[in-house]
């Protein structure tokens, strides 16, 4: 049904979604194109949020393009300086380590820090409204079917509906409003994939010792645990469960809860406590069939969803950002439609192959470790082993999860678009 009212004003580019993905594109598109090119982000977040005592790995690509867009140097971050991953059952007295990872991709540069993302929202908040950004602390409804004399491809905008039942046109809806967005249902995209019947139990966790910079990644018949640095004597826990066992443990009086996750953690960073909420995360691998639509782009887990076992989520989401940044910014100075298929496109033909390149891989790795085959668990042990006493191979893997290689955005290469 279309909307006989006229728009109260013209915005180029409408994001929903004032997420750390949706607030990124915001800030790298006025930084590239000026004051002259309209950016709006709405959000019911922008009216306040919650405490949120999560905390996201943050890999040398993406750092690079933080960097870039200037707000690095506000967050509170904690290099990843080295990390262990090793393979063993729940009751195996010794964990033995049949892969570590330690030193830089570049001289200086480790391979991921850790940032609270309380604070990298705020950053990046305080920067898109620097550069200009109008925020809405609203919510976008739908986007508003316009009549058109040729096919939808021919419409030169879109009308975007606010919750507050502002009306805006736009060039470009972009998507960035998480794994269940409804721009993406309201554009009629499917999306395909499953769930693992696992869920990840994220908090975070005080400890007596410096952890010196060190990662953990323990993989248990039930799922990887892992433990990632945080500033001070911090690191946040991602605890991986089958969904039933998850829910069990959240729901743990807090000596119970102590007591189990005390199995897992250890003691070589002595007592442990646990600081601010336990939250749970259902896991599933979920890819939308198409990332792009009549004047709509989606990025983050609008896009894509995939098991957080090698922490690449939000840094897919950071490299959708430089990627689609680059594709309108390119397309502006050229004098094109910045909304329209034939330049959107490109930027899906940037991201499609990528982003299915990582869920096999992630799924891979899941089907691979979360079991109680003896077998199975001998093979990996045995190609752990062979990669870790490989350092050129290792190397290369280091790079890949630092979003190193391949054809890079200039934005994830630290350069100003």
């Amino acid at each position: 049904m279309t909307d006989a009212r006229e728009p109260e004003k013209h915005v180029d580019v409408v994001i929903a979604g004032a997420g750390i993905v949706g607030l990124t594109l915001a800030a790298a598109l006025r930084q590239g194109l000026g004051a002259t090119f309209s950016v709006a982000v709405a959000d019911p977040a922008l009216a306040g949020r919650g405490s949120d005592g999560r905390a996201t790995a943050i890999v040398a690509a993406a750092r690079r393009l933080l960097t870039a867009v200037g707000v690095w140097e506000a967050i509170p971050a904690q290099p990843i300086l080295d990390m262990v991953v090793t393979d063993s059952a729940l009751e195996d007295t010794l964990r033995p380590r049949f892969l570590t990872f330690a030193g830089d991709v570049e001289p200086g540069e480790p391979f991921g820090h850790m940032v609270e993302n309380a604070p990298l929202i705020s950053a990046l908040t305080a920067k898109a409204r620097e550069e200009g950004v109008a925020l809405h602390p609203v919510a976008v409804t739908a986007p508003v079917p316009l009549p058109s004399d040729g096919p939808p491809s021919g419409r030169s905008r879109l009308n975007v509906e606010l919750a507050n039942g502002e009306l805006l046109s736009t060039t470009l809806l972009v998507g960035a409003d998480g794994a269940h967005s409804p721009i993406r249902q309201s554009a009629g995209i499917a999306v395909h994939g499953w769930t693992y019947d696992q869920s990840a139990i994220v908090a975070t966790v005080a400890h007596e010792r410096d952890h010196g910079g060190r990662a953990e990644e323990h993989f248990l018949p039930s799922g990887p645990f892992a433990v990632l640095p945080l500033t001070g004597q911090r690191s946040s826990i991602v605890w991986t469960e089958k969904t039933q066992d998850a829910q069990r443990l959240a729901a743990l009086p807090d000596h119970e809860f102590h007591a189990e996750l005390e199995r897992r953690f250890g003691l070589h960073l002595g007592e442990i406590e646990v600081v601010g909420p336990r939250y749970i995360h259902p896991l599933g691998l979920w890819v939308a069939r198409s990332f792009i639509s009549d004047r709509i782009a989606l990025l983050g887990d609008a896009a894509h969803v995939i098991h957080p076992i090698a922490g690449q989520g939000l840094n897919m989401g950071l490299k959708d950002v430089a990627a689609l940044a680059e594709v309108i910014v390119d397309a502006v100075r050229l004098g094109l439609d910045p909304g329209s298929l034939a330049v959107l496109e490109r930027y899906q033909r940037w991201r499609r192959f990528d982003t299915m390149a990582m869920g096999i891989a992630t799924d891979s790795l899941n089907r691979l470790f979360s079991n109680r085959s003896h077998v199975l668990r001998l093979v990996r042990d045995v190609g752990l082993g062979l990669v870790d006493r490989l350092p050129a191979l290792k190397q290369v893997f280091i790079r890949e999860a630092a979003g190193l290689l391949g054809e890079a955005p200039k934005l994830l290469r630290g350069e100003a678009l």
